[in-house]
Formats: structure tokens, sequence, C-alpha cells
């Protein structure tokens, strides 16, 4: 596990983040920290998938699709933007595994928990999401109140902040 001082940052970091691009910092950096790997040049889409889907990687892509009816129906039925962040990074970091070339699907939730356990610590909202299931943010919302109409994909701008310019 990282050191407090560590712990404390990156909990500071989530908790304040306002943006995708804000939390995707975080997950890159907890990833370099922890596994010693990074990979540039991801674009995020949002779009309005099935609840029981958070979020995919299409593989030979730089792609994240991260579900935009999910995350709003957890915004509107939680207090704590805190949780809406801890989803958020565990969506996230789930599907950059994906991109940095990990396919076992249980693989890639040991590590997301790994992960979280060492940067945030075991009693954190993050860990508990990845120990658990983020689909425990749902408890208690009826299924129906998730059912709307499917929207336009977007892609999240600023998602990446990056130096590197490809032609």
């Amino acid at each position: 596990m990282a050191e407090p001082s560590v712990i404390k940052k990156y909990r500071t970091s989530l908790e304040n983040a306002k943006s995708y691009g804000e939390i995707w910092d975080l997950v890159k950096d907890n990833v370099e920290f922890s596994l010693h790997k990074r990979r540039s040049g991801m674009m995020l889409f949002l779009d309005d998938l099935p609840i029981q889907l958070g979020a995919y990687h299409p593989i030979g892509t730089n792609n994240i699709v991260l579900n935009r009816r999910l995350v709003q129906t957890v915004e509107a039925s939680s207090k704590s933007q805190r949780a809406v962040n801890a989803l958020i990074y565990n969506l996230l970091l789930h599907e950059y595994l994906h991109a940095l070339g990990k396919y076992s699907e249980i693989d890639v939730r040991r590590q997301v928990y790994e992960i979280a356990y060492k940067c945030f610590g075991e009693d954190y909202v993050v860990t508990a999401l990845a120990k658990k299931s983020p689909w425990t943010l749902l408890r208690g919302i009826p299924l129906e109140a998730v059912n709307s109409p499917k929207r336009v994909m977007e892609i999240v701008k600023d998602f990446e902040k990056t130096d590197d310019y490809v032609v």
C-alpha cells in the first residue's frame, strides 16, 4: 500500500475532480505508480448503453466508451460526488487495463481492486466499489427509471491532455 501521504493525495484528487479528464489523469497516474505502465492518446466517448455494461474498450483502438446512462443514473440518485467520481474511476481504470493489453475479465477485476487498494487504502469508496461491484450504487433504484431513449454518442473533449502530435 502507498504511504499515507500518497493515499491522502490520491483521495483528495478524486474528491476534487470536476471532469472526466481529471479522473482520467488520476487513473493513468495510479496505473503508472502501481504497474509502471502508461499509454497515451486515449479518447473517451459517452453512449447510452444497456445498464449492465459500464464501459468498453474496442480492441485495437484508442477508444473507451463509457455508459452515460449509468453515470447519469448514479449522479441523479447519489448525494455524493465522491461516489460518482469513484464509479467513473473504476470504469475507466478497468477499460484502461484492457487498453494496456489485459484481456481476462477476472484478471482485470482483480487488478482494479489491487490498484485501488494500493492507491486509496482499504476504507475508501473506490476500493469498496472495486471489491464488490460498481453496480452496488444502483441498489434501490428501479430499473424502469434507467431506461431512457438512446441519444447520439458524444466525444469528451479535453479528455486527455497530450503534447504528442500525430499526423
